[in-house]
């Protein structure tokens, strides 16, 4: 069971809804959670929650404003094609699991349902294709279903803007009892300021940036790390012999080519063709004979921690 905690009026105030937000777990923190995100890594979730770091500023997201704008025309496309009627339903929040809770995009009338509104661009229709649904998408949609008690979540996408389609998921009571057990291990780590292990993403090494901007006096030993560095080591080292490995198979194969452009290798293409030279600014030179001109149009970048051992 679940009740309702933002109207969707009350949801149009965005700040009002992502302090809400911030008191529990969405269903786009679900793929977070079980480690699946292609984007958001759970030290990165866990630290926009305790408020370590600032949530993601998607205001100017040409994505996130497109995918608002068609929001109504593709539930309009998903009624027409389906002959269900859908209506607006707002913020839900577990009466089980409090700290679960789901910003429902419609709810469909006279069925224990709802449906998701997605948009994508054309480099995202691969995930699509054959009646595929995005994991992270799944999740997202099971977790609605562990919120609302549903039966099931109808799903409608738009693709590069011209081409619609909807899929549904039936309820998984196995993956909802795994997300709940995965939420309530995450919510603890939250509540308790336990930051997850970082998981050697993009995302990560970002979060932990943003924590510790450093600037600590002294030295501190970490001799418990010793093995975690040595196995560093060892992979960078695995890392050099395995790019000149490559290096050495591609000079060769460069090599049998020779003055063709063009090769194939059984069903593989290989190209090796000559492109135009980059256009580089001498900035040393630039400064020295034009000072002036260097500093107007110099940008200086934010800041970074360099990790050297």
């Amino acid at each position: 069971m679940a009740k309702l905690v933002m109207t969707v009026e009350e949801m149009k105030d965005r700040q009002a809804w992502l302090k809400l937000r911030n008191r529990g777990l969405g269903g786009s923190d679900a793929s977070v959670i079980m480690g699946m995100n292609p984007w958001k890594s759970r030290l990165a979730l866990w630290a926009e929650k305790t408020g370590e770091i600032p949530p993601e500023d998607l205001s100017g997201n040409q994505r996130v404003y497109w995918g608002q704008k068609n929001e109504q025309n593709i539930a309009e496309w998903f009624m027409e094609q389906t002959g269900k009627k859908v209506i607006r339903r707002g913020m839900m929040q577990s009466c089980d699991w409090p700290w679960m809770l789901a910003s429902v995009d419609r709810e469909v009338v006279g069925e224990k349902a709802g449906l998701e509104i997605k948009t994508a661009g054309v480099d995202q229709a691969k995930y699509w294709r054959d009646d595929n649904i995005p994991d992270q998408y799944y999740l997202q949609c099971q977790w609605y279903m562990a919120v609302t008690g549903y039966d099931r979540w109808y799903i409608a996408v738009l693709i590069g803007g011209n081409d619609a389609r909807w899929n549904v998921v039936e309820r998984n009571q196995g993956q909802i009892d795994q997300l709940v057990e995965e939420g309530r291990k995450f919510w603890n780590l939250i509540q308790t300021k336990t930051p997850p292990e970082a998981d050697g993403t993009e995302s990560a090494g970002q979060a932990l940036s943003e924590i510790y901007p450093g600037g600590a006096e002294g030295t501190i030993n970490l001799d418990g790390m010793a093995t975690i560095l040595a196995r560093m080591k060892w992979l960078e080292t695995q890392e050099k012999e395995a790019k000149a490995g490559k290096d050495e198979c591609k000079q060769k194969i460069m090599a049998a080519m020779g003055n063709y452009e063009v090769a194939t290798i059984g069903n593989d293409k290989v190209t090796w063709k000559t492109q135009a030279g980059k256009v580089t600014v001498d900035s040393k030179k630039l400064k020295a004979e034009f000072p002036d001109i260097f500093e107007k149009y110099s940008k200086t970048g934010k800041p970074t921690r360099v990790f050297r051992a």
